[in-house]
C-alpha cells in the first residue's frame, strides 16, 4: 500500500528520469490521472508515484493517491521536481493543458500564498516562472527557502492576476517582457497580518521573476528601539534626535535592513510623547508601515523613474507648505529627493529618511554623490544624526552550541580573529544549532539590528571637509565615545547571540580597532 513522503530537507528531490527502462502508468488506462493531477502526480511502472515537491498536500495529489489506494495499486511517493512529472508526459504527448483559471479563483491562490508567507513570518516571496515550471520561494530570516512548485501556465496566470487585479497601478496590464513596480494595499485582498505588499517584477532568460515585499502590520506595536537590537547608548542618542526640533537624521543600510521599521518606531514614540501634538507627515513610495498619527502620503503612478523622481521631490517640496513639524521622506534616491530633503531641514523642520549607504560616515559621501555641497551636508546644523543599521540571525537559545565544545567547527583564521578581538571573552561565544522545535528546526529564532549611531559636531564635521575620515572616526571614537557596527557585531558575538561566522558576512571582518571591553550587546 502506500507510503508517505519522508523527504527531510538533505533528501535530493528527484530531478531525472530514464523513460527507456520505465513507463508512465498514469497517462492512460484504468490508473489515469486527471489533467489537474498531471500536473503534479506521475505513476511509473517501477511503483514509484512522482510528486511534485511541496505539492505532496495538495488536493488533487491527495485525490490521486486515495484512488490508487482504492485501487488496491501499491506505490512508493518520491519528491520529484515538476520539470521531471512535466517532461514525462511530455515525451508521451500526454501533457495536460491547464483549465482557464479567472481571476477570482486565482485572486485566492494568492491570497493563499501570502498567508503561508506569514504563517513563516517570510520577508520576501519569489515567484519564478521558468522553462517549464514555476518555482516558489520564502525568505525567512535573510535565507532563500523554496517551498513548492507550479507548472508554468499556473505561473504565468498568477502572476498576472497578482499584478493586473490586486495591485493599485493606473496601468495595472502586466507585461513579463518589462520591469514593473507596484504594490498591494486593499484589505480585502490581504491576509489579515499583512499591511501591505510592494511588488517588483523583471524578464528573466526563461521567463519571469516576481518578488514580493511583505509589510506586516505588527510592527508597530512597540516603540521601544532596544527590543530591534539597539543597546541602551543608541536609544539615548536617537532620543536627543527625535527631541531636536531641527535637523535632517538619516538612517543607512542596504535592503532589508530594517529601516522602515526604525523609522515607524522612532515617529510613532515621536507621536505618543507629544500626545499628539505634532504633525507628522510622510512621503513614501509607496507608504510601507502604519503610523498611527501621522499622515501617511504616497507618491504613486509614475510610469518612468524620471516621473516618479519628479513627483517624488515635487511631493517633499509640497510637503513643507502643509505646515508640518516632522518630515519624513522614505528613501532618498536622487539628487532632487536630496537637495528637496536639505532644503527641509534648513528650514526649520525636523527630517527623517533613508539612505542606501555602507556605514554611517559614508552617508555623507552618499548625499555628496547625489549632488549636496560638501558643505552643507557636512553640518552639524543641518544633518544632526547618521545611523548604519544591519540584521543578523539571532541563535535558538535552545539549540545553539558552545564554541568551547566545538572548537574545530570555525576556519583557523576566524578563530584568530576571534581571540585578537575577545580575548578571554570567547567562552560564551555560541554556533549555530542543529535545530530544534523551539526554531522549528532552523537553528535562528528571528534577526537582530546591529548597528552605529554618530551624533556629529563641528569638530567631526570639520575633519570630513578636510578629507579626513579617518580623524573624524578616530574623534568620534575616542571624544566622543563612539562605538562601531563592527564592534556592536563583536559584543553581540561575545554574548552568545549570534554565530561569529554570520556576523562576518553581514559586517565584515571582526577586527578590533582597540581591546575589547564589554559593552551591552
Amino acid at each position: 500500500m502506500s507510503q508517505p513522503v519522508t523527504r527531510t530537507a538533505e533528501t535530493p528531490v528527484l530531478n531525472a528520469i530514464d523513460l527507456s527502462v520505465v513507463s508512465v502508468l498514469s497517462s492512460g488506462g484504468a490508473l489515469e490521472a486527471s489533467g489537474e493531477q498531471r500536473k503534479l502526480v506521475c505513476l511509473l511502472s517501477d511503483g514509484r508515484l512522482l510528486i511534485a515537491d511541496g505539492q505532496s498536500m495538495n488536493p488533487h495529489v491527495q485525490s490521486y493517491r486515495a484512488r490508487l489506494d482504492r485501487m488496491g495499486q501499491p506505490f512508493q511517493a518520491c519528491a520529484a521536481s515538476i520539470e521531471v512529472i512535466s517532461r514525462a508526459y511530455r515525451r508521451l504527448g500526454t501533457e495536460s493543458r491547464d483549465r482557464p483559471h479567472s481571476h477570482t479563483v486565482m485572486q485566492v491562490e494568492a491570497k493563499d500564498l501570502l498567508a503561508r508567507g506569514c504563517r513563516n513570518r517570510a520577508s520576501d516571496i519569489h515567484i519564478r516562472v521558468n522553462a517549464h515550471s514555476t518555482e516558489f520561494f520564502f525568505r525567512i530570516h535573510n535565507d532563500l527557502i523554496k517551498v513548492g512548485g507550479q507548472t508554468r501556465d499556473y505561473g504565468e496566470r498568477l502572476l498576472a492576476t497578482i499584478y493586473g487585479a490586486m495591485t493599485k497601478v493606473s496601468d495595472n496590464s502586466y507585461k513579463p517582457t518589462e520591469r514593473q513596480d507596484a504594490s498591494i494595499g486593499d484589505r480585502d485582498k490581504l491576509p489579515d497580518m499583512l499591511y501591505g505588499v510592494r511588488i517588483a517584477t523583471v524578464p528573466t532568460s526563461e521567463g519571469s521573476l516576481m518578488v514580493l515585499r511583505l509589510l506586516y502590520n505588527d510592527a508597530g506595536d512597540h516603540v521601544d528601539l532596544r527590543p530591534l537590537g539597539f543597546t541602551d547608548e543608541h536609544a539615548t542618542l536617537i532620543q536627543v534626535l527625535k527631541d531636536q526640533p531641527i535637523g535632517m537624521n538619516v538612517i543607512s543600510g542596504p535592503t532589508g535592513s530594517g529601516k522602515s521599521t526604525t523609522l515607524q518606531r522612532v515617529l510613532s514614540g515621536q507621536l505618543i510623547e507629544s500626545q499628539g501634538k505634532l504633525h507628522v507627515l510622510t512621503v513614501e513610495d509607496p507608504v510601507e508601515y502604519p503610523i498611527p498619527g501621522a499622515v501617511q502620503t504616497a507618491v504613486t503612478n509614475a510610469s518612468t523613474e524620471q516621473e516618479r523622481s519628479r513627483l517624488f521631490s515635487a511631493a517633499i517640496s509640497n510637503s513643507m507648505r502643509l505646515d508640518p513639524d516632522t518630515i519624513m521622506i522614505g528613501e532618498i534616491r536622487d539628487g532632487a529627493s536630496a537637495s528637496s530633503a536639505l532644503r527641509a531641514a534648513m528650514t526649520g523642520h525636523q527630517v527623517w529618511t533613508t539612505v542606501h549607504a555602507n556605514s554611517a560616515v559614508a552617508i555623507i559621501d552618499r548625499l555628496v554623490d547625489l549632488g549636496l555641497p560638501l558643505a552643507m551636508a557636512a553640518d552639524h546644523t543641518v544633518i544632526t544624526g547618521l545611523i548604519s543599521q544591519r540584521l543578523v540571525k539571532l541563535l535558538c537559545p535552545h539549540c545553539k552550541k558552545r564554541l568551547p565544545a566545538h572548537p574545530a567547527a570555525l576556519p583557523e583564521t576566524l578563530m584568530q580573529r576571534l581571540h585578537s578581538a575577545l580575548g578571554d571573552h570567547l567562552i560564551e561565544v555560541c554556533l549555530t544549532g542543529d535545530g530544534c522545535d523551539a526554531c522549528n528546526g532552523r537553528g535562528t529564532t528571528g534577526r537582530t539590528v546591529v548597528a552605529e549611531v554618530i551624533m556629529p559636531d563641528a569638530k567631526f564635521y570639520a575633519h570630513l571637509r578636510a578629507a579626513d575620515k579617518t580623524g573624524a572616526l578616530a574623534y568620534w571614537c575616542n571624544e566622543l565615545g563612539g562605538r562601531s557596527i563592527v564592534e556592536h557585531a563583536i559584543a553581540k558575538v561575545a554574548a552568545g547571540l549570534i554565530d561569529p561566522q554570520v556576523a562576518e558576512k553581514t559586517v565584515g571582518h571582526l577586527l578590533a580597532d582597540r581591546p575589547y571591553n564589554p559593552i551591552q550587546a
